[in-house]
């Protein structure tokens, strides 16, 4: 299954075991499980600290363990973990083998000092670009904590069982049996649902922290841009952020970005966080701000978090994009993730074969309705207004597409369900007010993006749209608070205007600090 160029680099990578491993696998009769086992037999002839066994006896076949000979395996794979998934055996590999991993000592402390017994199981496809962060930090837990195990489902391959237990999005986590998540999650993340008083201690080091010249709120291209730009002026910055990255991590292609030819939104948000990083700024992550407290005469700036902690600035850069719009409907919060879905290169293959409808005409929903038509069976792409808005060379190749058609001058108005999954859409055709039915099974939601700036109003300028107001240098109407990116008043939400606008609110922050320090 590998070639030989694969076959020389995990060669490379099998010589930092430190100890032998031991792979188990449980097989059946079917092509998959014959796949399994020579994927197995070629890592395995690769090292001779690799050993292999197929006589396992576990319930989901085929699936392999990754262990160390003599003890219960904690790490296995139910189905073939290639595409995204291959990294996540790789890591495997080398963790159970005694390599460290490239995590701080402190998590590593806060992951072993984790009381009770947890089984996870996450149920992925392995064209989901979000399911290897999930499969991956589960898999170090297990590799670190001996009350932790581990495995990874293949949705693709246990079609049987996704449906009996109505996963319709992935990564979807089990924990001891029940569920206990759904999308992209983070090592800190799960640490803390697991262990709450982590929480609290990650509060208190964060609230200790002195203040910072330039604080910046967002993680996406616009906040990190924007501390690069901080950093190389030698003022003291720090960035929080929900998640870095942002929307990138939810981007697949990227064509777009000037001097790129193409990438991809996770390998964007890895190099902007690896540019971050090489200057001295503070990243806090997976920290939502809940207030900003702005400066009174003389005092600094507060942000507060979610998690209870505050930060305080001497200026403020807020940044912190922006995220699907919903169609709001009845039926749409009750079936996310029963059918109802936002990101169609990663819950796309659930839908294997199945009837689907793709909300919105402009690009993100004729490129959803174009990926989506080589997987599900049929597809309906439904638009408010009389035609696409999306670019002409899309809806040439989408009109080519013998599975799909489109409707336009469509109202969707209900999501209607059984209780447990979605059965059909409900929706107005605006020429004549007749009331129209899709029988189908998944509704993949593409209307644009609402600005993540509830949490400010009151206390700053919004736009009727809640975008923030700013002016032409990235001002807000509070002095000493900057805004930038997709959650400002900016026109044209793209990632290479987001870092433009990052780095004004940067040069002008540092601007107010120096015209402050001189009054």
């Amino acid at each position: 299954m590998l070639d030989d160029k694969i076959k020389g680099q995990l060669a490379a990578y099998l010589e930092m075991l430190r100890q032998p491993i031991e792979l188990l696998a449980s097989l059946d009769g079917s092509e998959q499980a014959r796949e399994m086992r020579g994927l197995l037999r070629e890592i395995a002839a690769l090292s001779d600290k690799v050993s292999l066994r197929d006589d396992g006896d576990a319930s989901r076949r085929p699936s392999f363990t990754v262990g160390v000979p003599g003890q219960e395996a904690r790490i296995s794979f139910a189905g073939i973990p290639m595409g995204h998934e291959f990294t996540s055996l790789v890591l495997a590999l080398l963790q159970v083998g005694g390599h460290p991993p490239k995590v701080d000592a402190g998590v590593i402390e806060e992951i072993r000092a984790v009381p009770g017994r947890f089984h996870f199981e996450t149920f992925v496809s392995l064209s989901c670009h979000n399911c290897p962060e999930v499969v991956q930090a589960l898999n170090l837990m297990a590799v670190v904590n001996p009350g932790i195990s581990h495995q990874m489902v293949d949705g693709g391959l246990f079609q049987d069982e996704v449906a009996a237990r109505q996963i319709m999005g992935v990564p979807t986590v089990l924990l001891n049996g029940e569920h206990f998540g759904q999308g992209r999650m983070t090592l800190e993340e799960i640490i803390g649902r697991i262990d709450r008083s982590a929480l609290q201690r990650e509060a208190e080091r964060i609230s200790a922290r002195e203040p910072f010249d330039v604080l910046i709120v967002g993680g996406g291209p616009a906040g990190a841009a924007a501390a690069i730009y901080a950093a190389r002026k030698g003022v003291r910055t720090g960035v929080v952020s929900e998640r870095f990255g942002g929307q990138l991590l939810d981007t697949l292609a990227i064509e777009n970005f000037i001097s790129v030819k193409a990438t991809d939104g996770a390998r964007l948000a890895a190099g902007l966080e690896q540019h971050v990083r090489e200057y001295d700024v503070d990243v806090i992550d997976l920290q939502r701000a809940e207030a900003l407290l702005p400066h009174a005469d003389g005092e600094l700036a507060e942000v507060r978090l979610a998690s209870g902690a505050t930060l305080r600035s001497k200026t403020v850069i807020l940044a912190t994009g922006a995220r699907w719009r919903e169609m709001n409907v009845p039926g749409e919060k009750e079936y996310r993730g029963h059918g109802v879905a936002y990101c169609p290169h990663c819950d796309g293959p659930l839908f294997k074969g199945k009837r689907v409808a793709v909300i919105g005409g402009g690009n993100s929903g004729v490129e959803a309705a174009i990926d989506l038509a080589g997987i599900v069976g049929q597809v309906t792409l439904l638009e408010f207004e009389s035609s696409l808005r999306a670019d002409a060379v899309l809806q040439k190749k989408l009109f080519s597409l013998p599975n799909v058609r489109v409707i336009t001058e469509a109202l969707s108005t209900e999501v209607i369900g059984d209780g447990e999954k979605v059965s059909a859409l409900l929706y107005t055709d605006r020429p004549s007010g007749e009331a129209r039915r899709i029988e189908l099974e998944g509704i993949f939601v593409q209307i644009g993006l609402l600005p993540n700036s509830e949490w400010l109003k009151g206390t700053i300028a919004l736009s009727p749209h809640g975008e923030i107001e700013v002016d032409a240098r990235g001002g807000t109407s509070l002095p000493g608070v900057f805004a930038a990116g997709d959650v400002t008043t900016v026109p044209y939400k793209q990632i290479i205007i987001a870092m433009g606008e990052g780095t004004k609110a940067s040069l002008s922050a540092f601007d107010h600090l120096i015209r402050s320090s001189v009054s």
